[in-house]
């Protein structure tokens, strides 16, 4: 990854809410973490552990407590001009969760789609505007006969297509795409995932990728990232998170998952994770270290020492 061009830094990033209040939330509790050009980052983690709110305080839906995001080495929470608000909102787009509560249920696709188009100018004429459309129905697995349509008059997972294109509208170099497939039949969902593989491919595009099915993720990402309330607790290239999980709690996510045999399934046993299994003392200070290249762990140096020695 040495190599490869930082678009996105996420420096100590903080989101509380209530803050000072004794029904403070910290959402997101000081994590950091890159994301490079064209690849696609996986965020997982249990429902409440803070996935989506990292997602929307990125993409400036949520203002950051602390900490510093930074988007091609520009601050996205300082202060903008409306010209380089514009800008960056062109650069960074967002799928969401709920295909349905995410589309205005009164305006046709083609509308929906050409929301953005509009905004930016990006189409010279009404025909520009609806060939734009056209080609985004298309690339996403539709047919321009849907753009006259409204979204109740479709399924889940063709809601998610017209999502996806509406994104695409801008031409975003960057897309976070907040448990894009949670909502959709398990049928679905791969046909929606692979649609986003093909489209990275062809469009150069950077994901950050939110889901909490740590199977889809690792299919789709290049790294992954586990969080834990509010804190990144583990950041790996898949492949070695999959194979050579350290912390605790990656481990017990990872023993929850399925598999496609009922003998082994019976027998199989999973891992639950006890936080007071670390033992820290009272001001022991815990810290993000990187035990082997790119792989980062959030523990105490006797436990980065132990995990060292665990490393296959």
């Amino acid at each position: 990854m040495a190599e490869k061009k930082k678009l996105l830094e996420i420096k100590n990033l903080k989101q509380y809410f209530n803050q000072g209040k004794a029904n403070e939330v910290k959402a997101i509790d000081n994590i950091t973490f890159d994301i490079y050009k064209g690849e696609v980052m996986g965020l997982v983690g249990e429902s409440g552990c803070g996935k989506s709110t990292t997602g929307r305080t990125i993409i400036r839906l949520y203002n950051a407590t602390g900490g510093e995001v930074l988007y091609d080495g520009v601050n996205v929470h300082g202060k903008k001009s409306k010209k380089e608000l514009k800008q960056f909102n062109r650069k960074m787009q967002m799928i969401f969760q709920d295909p349905y509560a995410s589309l205005n249920p009164r305006l046709k696709i083609a509308d929906v789609i050409a929301e953005g188009i509009d905004i930016h100018g990006l189409a010279k004429t009404k025909k520009d505007r609806m060939e734009r459309v056209y080609h985004l129905l298309e690339t996403v697995g539709l047919n321009r006969e849907h753009a006259n349509r409204y979204p109740h008059e479709f399924s889940g997972g063709q809601r998610q297509r017209i999502g996806i294109a509406r994104a695409l509208a801008v031409e975003p170099e960057f897309i976070i795409a907040d448990e894009p497939i949670s909502a959709l039949d398990v049928s679905i969902q791969a046909q929606v995932v692979n649609l986003l593989k093909q489209l990275q491919k062809e469009k150069g595009l950077t994901y950050l990728f939110i889901a909490h099915d740590l199977s889809m993720v690792k299919y789709i990402s290049d790294r992954i990232g586990v969080m834990y309330f509010g804190k990144m607790v583990e950041l790996a290239p898949a492949d070695e998170l999959y194979r050579n999980p350290l912390h605790p709690y990656t481990q017990s996510l990872l023993s929850a998952i399925p598999v496609p045999d009922p003998i082994s399934e019976r027998t199989r046993k999973r891992k639950s994770y006890d936080p007071a299994s670390h033992h820290y003392q009272e001001n022991e200070p815990v810290e993000f270290w990187e035990v082997t290249p790119g792989h980062f762990v959030l523990c105490s140096e006797k436990e980065f020492k132990q995990y060292q020695t665990q490393i296959r």
